[in-house]
């Protein structure tokens, strides 16, 4: 299928929350025309490897997710706000016309069957608990009395798919490690995928804390 794409300096997952602010005339554009009942309200994000939101010219992932458009606010000076849910994963399979805004041909890309992932859930729920405590070492040694909280890693879904998307929303990790999740073949292999992930945030701590 043929959809509007909205390249991002993040990453979005499924079933994850999303809210931008569209000033620029490309975006206004994309926008108006998702709104215009012709089409579903949503559009295709992907996160910018290299280069910048603003002014084209970037470099883009293949791996992305549809953005569903919830609520939009309009504002002067033809500006948007709007909240959108990631819904589908979709791979590109080909980018077309950046005019009047991007637009590619995609696929949706669902989650093959993985293996049981009951011992490396526990196994990620320990090392999030280990990140968490350096975490709060880490601020306390930087002068700060009430380190953030971190989020929780229980009441997830038990659906291994839904489930592993909610915990790489819920670790303190960065755009490569959530883009490399993202890009999981399945639920198992996305877990590991976050192990290595918080096993580095973890060493990057501990070297800090020396």
């Amino acid at each position: 299928m043929e959809i509007p794409m909205f390249p991002l300096g993040a990453v979005l997952l499924p079933g994850e929350p999303l809210s931008l602010q569209i000033f620029e005339p490309r975006y206004v554009a994309l926008v108006e025309d998702c709104l215009d009942g012709r089409r579903e309200p949503e559009f295709g994000v992907v996160l910018i490897a290299r280069g910048h939101e603003v002014g084209g010219g970037d470099v883009r992932t293949d791996v992305g997710v549809v953005a569903r458009i919830t609520d939009v606010v309009e504002l002067s000076g033809s500006r948007f706000r709007l909240r959108c849910l990631g819904t589908d994963r979709i791979r590109v399979e080909q980018w077309l016309t950046d005019a009047p805004y991007p637009q590619a041909e995609v696929r949706v890309w669902p989650d093959e069957p993985g293996a049981d992932d009951t011992d490396l859930l526990a196994d990620l729920r320990k090392r999030a608990d280990r990140l968490h405590t350096l975490t709060a070492q880490l601020a306390r040694r930087s002068g700060i009395r009430r380190p953030p909280p971190s989020a929780s890693l229980e009441d997830l879904s038990t659906d291994p798919t839904t489930r592993s998307y909610e915990l790489a929303a819920r670790l303190p990790i960065g755009p490569t490690d959530r883009q490399a999740a993202l890009s999981a073949p399945d639920p198992h292999i996305r877990l590991a995928t976050l192990t290595t992930a918080v096993d580095d945030a973890i060493a990057m701590m501990e070297f800090r804390l020396q």
